[in-house]
């Protein structure tokens, strides 16, 4: 990103405002730009561009122009055209430009009832051809009343190409008394609900700078519905759930730069997908969720998680048992990129890596890829057996910064290191006592790096050589203005499975 950017958005989130705001002809005339504007699912030639129209007395159709251009000033359009908001889809829009050039920055913009949005800047990927680097940033766990969004205002500052979304976008839980942000309303559950919720987090002007800034990546983990839900089965046993979950869906999809083929039908709404870097690197997209099986050994009165050792629940180790689903899972084992030195890079939810909480027995938390251990087993099978170079597994979900390799049988201490992990911690959700991630990391020995205390995401940097990640903490999530430190960086080197420190 130039200096001449990267300031004009510092300055935008020092006065409070989304990057090249305009003033509103009249003072009476509500916002229409409220949300922001974004980017994402870039191609070789284009790129989904989104905004959501606000203001009470929206028609119920309103057309909307967008154009695209080569610099800030729009004097070089190469891409323009209309879409109409429909108040059924929350007046939502997604662009497609096509026809764009490969491997280059552009600028974009939307105009509708007289009004002018941001202006913001996205990019294509490389052509198919080119070996270009790939700088990007993983984030996830946003919850709003646990602190305030300084993580993005500081991810201004990298030099990025893409930011991967990795969950939780939105937590769906109510009011709570005593915390920093006030959450509005109840717990969401109706479509008007999840919306509202989806527009309080992007008011703030921190995280609508960084959708400005660049193109995202997204999937969802389960707070975009409800907390551990698996599948049409939510964690509450009294509840309507397939329709909360349509609900949901179609606020997310609403107010998230994803395809227009991605629209959602009812409870079932396309996530996973294959982005594909030059001749670079290959990101594999999953959804954990929407396919998975529902979770086995669950508490008295509800679904969900546990934490629980294996002799409590032998049904653990079934390998008829998946997380990703088995058309997911066929769809992510024909489409590994087994060309030598291509990165592939694994964008989903959660820790992959085993972790086992107890010194003495296997202990399994049910939620995560430990509670569906064959699953994670096959998938790591076919990397080792069929020699896939460069896997690295990027997630969240879990609040703490975990760097870890991944072994093709964790049960088995010799069985060899097939892929790398990188899980990031949250922007500002809450995590775990610290203390007790120090008593399991010594008979956990794959993990690295483990730290339940610290917020922020993590920055990587992928060439030809490889990879290189920087592990960066806020100082204080609490506060709008924390500082950031880079508190740890690894390595991973093209066709060695495996991190190292760097």
């Amino acid at each position: 990103m130039d200096t001449h950017r990267r300031h004009l958005l510092q300055l935008s989130l020092a006065a409070g405002l989304a990057p090249g705001l305009l003033r509103h002809a009249r003072a009476d005339v509500a916002p229409r730009f409220a949300l922001g504007i974004a980017s994402g699912h870039p191609t070789p030639d284009g790129m989904v561009l989104w905004t959501r129209l606000t203001g009470a007395d929206l028609p119920a159709r309103v057309e909307v122009r967008w154009e695209v251009a080569e610099d800030e000033a729009f004097q070089r359009r190469v891409a323009s055209g209309t879409e109409i908001a429909e108040g059924a889809w929350a007046h939502s829009v997604h662009a497609e430009p096509a026809g764009l050039k490969p491997g280059r920055w552009y600028w974009y913009r939307f105009e509708a009832l007289g009004q002018r949005s941001p202006a913001g800047r996205t990019r294509t990927t490389p052509a198919a051809d080119a070996l270009e680097p790939l700088r990007f940033a993983i984030a996830s766990c946003q919850r709003w009343d646990h602190g305030f969004f300084a993580a993005w205002r500081h991810m201004l500052a990298e030099e990025l190409d893409l930011v991967m979304f990795l969950g939780d976008y939105i937590y769906e839980y109510g009011a709570a008394p005593g915390r920093v942000r006030a959450v509005e309303g109840g717990a969401a559950v109706t479509l008007d609900q999840y919306r509202g919720r989806y527009a309080q987090y992007k008011s703030d002007p921190a995280l609508q700078a960084m959708h400005a800034a660049v193109p995202w990546l997204y999937v969802w983990d389960d707070h975009e519905v409800e907390n551990d839900y698996a599948g049409l089965r939510g964690e509450k046993i009294a509840q309507d759930f397939p329709a909360r979950r349509a609900a949901a869906y179609q606020a997310c999809w609403e107010h998230q730069p994803l395809p227009k083929a991605w629209r959602p039908r009812g409870v079932e709404m396309r996530m996973h997908g294959r982005h594909i870097w030059g001749r670079l690197a290959v990101i594999h997209a999953l959804d954990d969720r929407q396919y998975r099986d529902p979770q086995l050994c669950t508490k008295a009165g509800r679904y969900g998680s546990n934490t629980l050792p294996l002799r409590e629940c032998p049904e653990l180790l079934d390998p008829k048992r998946t997380l990703l689903g088995a058309a997911q899972e066929r769809w992510l084992a024909e489409g590994w990129d087994t060309t030598p030195g291509r990165w592939n890079l694994v964008a989903q939810q959660t820790l992959m890596a085993r972790m086992n909480w107890n010194a003495t027995e296997p202990t399994y938390w049910t939620d995560g890829w430990d509670g569906y251990a064959p699953a994670r087993n096959r998938l790591l099978a076919t990397v080792r057996e069929r020699q896939v170079p460069n896997v690295v597994v990027l997630g969240g979900d879990v609040h703490s910064h975990v760097v870890a390799d991944l072994k093709a049988d964790f049960d088995d201490p010799d069985s060899p290191v097939v892929a790398s992990e990188f899980c990031g911690s949250s922007i500002t959700s809450w995590g775990g006592k610290q203390q007790r991630l120090d008593e399991v990391l010594p008979h956990n020995p794959h993990l690295h790096y483990g730290r339940s205390d610290q917020r922020g995401y993590m920055a990587f940097v992928v060439d030809k050589a490889g990879l290189r990640a920087a592990v960066r903490s806020l100082d204080d999530a609490l506060q709008p203005d924390s500082a950031i430190r880079t508190v740890a960086r690894f390595a991973v080197q093209d066709g060695r499975a495996g991190v190292q420190p760097a």
